[in-house]
């Protein structure tokens, strides 16, 4: 695709990495048969191929408009159309710096930004997040129903491995998972000490920059990746063999470190080791399964599993998990269209709560056609979407393996 960027943008870091990334584009659309929302909406302005073109329209001159900025938000940026694409087109970084300069072209409503303010604010605050969750608990029977869906009982974490094994990693310490499911970093605390790690939780930031970077906060953004890079740091340099993130929405952003401070001075050097060190929790049971294996007691349950799009298309983990249910035992119902997303997608679910709620019903209507007894994911926020939607119980896949464990 040949580009001519407008002066405003054309020599800046995120210029030129937008221009070469456009130029790599041959306009062939086979994204846009992938992309879940152009399934729903039918618009083409609404999949990967018409959305990069509006990007390239702005940053060559053109005034975007209202019209623009909602093509762009009701991307999921799930980066199916990355997997789907033969010509290797960064469509995640793409849409990340097309939507930042989008919004400060356009604005926000008075009652968007609030929106957005609160839904980053309440997130990042552990605190406020935890009482208002359990707010929403003790008033859980008394709820509306799509409310009461939402919010879930909480799941009791078990015990945490006292126990100091030579080996150690660390654990991304995440904004909401410990309110809502404190039980999937306790499992892999668990599973790991008995591959002879032991998992340090390190508080640092609250979170892994993903939801403020998304949602186009970007100092604030830098300022918890620098939190976590200082957190960390210090224990990397005593020993610590990689950091490890139960949420695979959260281990594509902490991989991506290197890439989002390069330009940096004072971190970049750190934020490349820090992505190098970083693994997904699948990662890291592949790597220690040989001695984990003879010790799991055998499922024969019949499960659905759903790999998020963090994993399979932001990770390029495609098939690992799977391998490792089977080898649990767990017979693996056949899934339609498991590349799809689920419509969760951070807090899309919120903000764009229609085309998530359809998304969330047809894949719900994919995993439960085999008949499983329950499904699992790899993600939070797929699973607390995913559950909000049916009666089966949707659980982390690490917990599956502490239970055969056990």
């Amino acid at each position: 695709m040949q580009t001519n960027l407008a002066d405003f943008i054309k020599d800046t870091p995120e210029g030129i990495e937008a221009d070469a990334i456009l130029r790599t584009c041959v306009h062939c659309g086979f994204c846009t048969a992938t992309c879940p929302t152009y399934q729903v909406l039918g618009d083409e302005l609404d999949g990967p191929r018409g959305r990069i073109y509006l990007i390239k329209q702005v940053l060559e001159g053109t005034e975007p408009t209202i019209k623009t900025q909602q093509h762009l938000d009701r991307c999921l940026t799930c980066r199916n159309c990355e997997s789907a694409c033969p010509s290797g087109v960064e469509y995640g970084r793409l849409v990340d710096i097309g939507r930042s300069v989008v919004e400060k072209k356009v604005g926000r409503t008075m009652r968007e930004s609030f929106q957005r303010n609160v839904l980053r604010k309440g997130l990042l605050s552990k605190k406020t997040f935890a009482a208002a969750l359990a707010l929403g608990r003790a008033a859980r029977p008394l709820l509306p129903a799509a409310l009461k869906a939402k919010v879930q009982p909480r799941r009791k974490p078990g015990m945490w491995p006292t126990a100091r094994r030579e080996r150690s990693m660390l654990l991304l310490d995440n904004c909401v998972q410990d309110a809502l499911a404190p039980s999937i970093d306790a499992a892999a605390a668990r599973v790991l000490d008995v591959a002879g790690i032991t998992l340090k939780r390190v508080s640092a930031g609250g979170c892994c920059g993903a939801l403020s970077h998304h949602l186009n906060a970007h100092d604030e953004a830098v300022a918890i990746v620098r939190a976590n890079i200082d957190a960390w740091w210090p224990l990397v340099e005593s020993g610590a063999e990689a950091i490890v993130v139960t949420a695979s929405g959260c281990s594509v952003m902490v991989k991506d470190y290197g890439h989002f401070m390069k330009h940096d001075t004072a971190y970049a050097v750190k934020a490349e080791r820090i992505a190098a060190l970083a693994r997904d929790v699948s990662e890291v049971i592949a790597a220690e399964w040989p001695k984990l294996k003879g010790k799991v007691k055998l499922s024969g349950e019949k499960i659905a599993y759903h790999p998020p799009c963090t994993l399979q298309h932001g990770m390029k983990l495609k098939g690992g998990v799977e391998g490792l249910l089977k080898d649990m035992g767990f017979g693996l119902t056949p899934v339609a269209d498991s590349h799809l997303c689920c419509g969760s997608a951070g807090t899309y679910s919120v903000l764009q709560a229609q085309i998530s709620n359809e998304l969330k019903s047809r894949k719900l209507r994919s995993l439960t056609a085999g008949a499983p007894t329950q499904i699992a994911t790899a993600n939070i926020g797929c699973m607390t979407h995913l559950q909000s939607g049916t009666p089966l119980q949707v659980k982390h896949w690490i917990e599956l393996l502490d239970e055969r464990l056990a």
